[in-house]
């Protein structure tokens, strides 16, 4: 994520932030300048000084609370880039509902600037339902027991379970499933993996023939390895292989999990290179663990280089989470193997997989 300023008074913003705390201005998110912009109020509609030429209104969603993007004045769309792609929302009148829905719309949210920010086709199920991407947010029924609603991704809609935005509820189903990881924003993740590996691996037989050669065949029965999964958990050496446990039962879970760490790293390496980060530890073997964040994750530099400024970060972040009696920021170890899947979703996001595995299959054995 970048970082935002009031264009009005300087103020360091952050990117939920609906008014400047330092000269009270409103504020609203333009997401084809992916700028958040102090804004005026004019006859026709709020002027951004970001974008002043133009007049904008809120989406329809910003009198519920749960969004601060623009849309143009003129335009016929009620919604923001984000907020369209929402097929069904939590019923409001529950009280409890409002808030709940606004955590998942701020992880949504983020998740969407990453989105358009790596270039990935992105189109709403009503513009096109045999492959638009659409959100359902979901209750469980108010009486404890079945059906209970499970998250989970089916050709381009993504269904959450309310019960994520709680954060003991989700406390309780992170330690239920013995995970060392548990967000939101992982979820959203996770489940558009599952959604581009339909649109972008699948229909593409150059990219799904290297996809099979890294992660494995995905004919493979899905039901039964799940099963598998749960009843005798992962292998012995999925640390070798695997960014996580659930990553080991099925090569479609793979792809999302690596998927998501992939997300979850440039969104972050963004992040620090917006605040000019640098670690140079003070030890001998320092030099191995420095870095620099001094280039734009977003632009296909290559998975090797990625990877050498998230390490070393990620080392400082979690020695300072521990220092704060905090959980380490980033809890998994990332093998060779797992570094070679998040380069295969490196190609994939930057249009090379296939191109690359067709170079590979052309090239004359030594």
């Amino acid at each position: 994520m970048k970082l935002f300023e009031c264009q009005a008074c300087g103020q360091p913003l952050y990117f939920e932030n609906t008014g400047c705390e330092s000269c009270g201005r409103r504020l609203g998110y333009l997401a084809d300048l992916a700028d958040l912009s102090a804004l005026e109020e004019a006859p026709e509609g709020w002027r951004a000084l970001a974008a002043p030429d133009r007049r904008w209104r809120f989406c329809a969603n910003a009198e519920h609370g749960v969004c601060n993007w623009l849309v143009a004045a003129d335009g016929a769309e009620p919604y923001c880039r984000a907020c369209r792609h929402n097929r069904t929302i939590p019923d409001l009148a529950a009280p409890q509902n409002r808030e709940l829905w606004r955590l998942l719309e701020s992880a949504k949210h983020r998740l969407i600037y990453t989105v358009v920010a790596l270039g990935l086709p992105l189109i709403a199920r009503s513009e096109d339902p045999a492959a638009g991407l659409a959100f359902d947010f979901l209750a469980d029924p108010p009486v404890p027991g079945p059906p209970r609603v499970m998250t989970g991704h089916d050709n381009g809609l993504i269904t959450i379970n309310l019960a994520e935005a709680d954060d003991a509820e989700r406390a309780r189903a992170r330690a239920a499933m013995g995970e060392p990881y548990r967000t939101l924003l992982g979820h959203m993740r996770h489940e558009t993996g599952h959604y581009y590996w339909d649109r972008l691996v699948a229909t593409d037989p150059a990219a799904l023939e290297a996809f099979r050669a890294l992660f494995g065949d995905e004919r493979r029965d899905y039901d039964a390895a799940l099963a598998a999964h749960y009843n005798q958990g992962p292998p012995p050496d999925w640390r070798d292989r695997f960014v996580s446990t659930y990553a080991s039962c099925h090569p479609w879970e793979d792809f999302a999990e690596t998927w998501a760490h992939y997300l979850h790293i440039v969104d972050t390496l963004e992040t620090a290179r917006a605040f000019g980060l640098r670690v140079r530890p003070r030890i001998a073997a320092g030099a191995e663990l420095a870095t620099r964040v001094d280039f734009d994750p977003h632009q296909g530099v290559g998975v090797e280089r990625l990877v050498e400024a998230w390490l070393p970060l990620t080392f400082a972040v979690n020695s300072l989470n521990r220092s704060m009696g905090q959980p380490d920021l980033y809890p998994f170890v990332l093998s060779p193997t797992a570094i070679a899947k998040l380069g295969f979703v490196d190609r994939v996001v930057h249009g090379t997989a296939g191109r690359a595995s067709a170079v590979a299959a052309a090239a004359p054995a030594e």
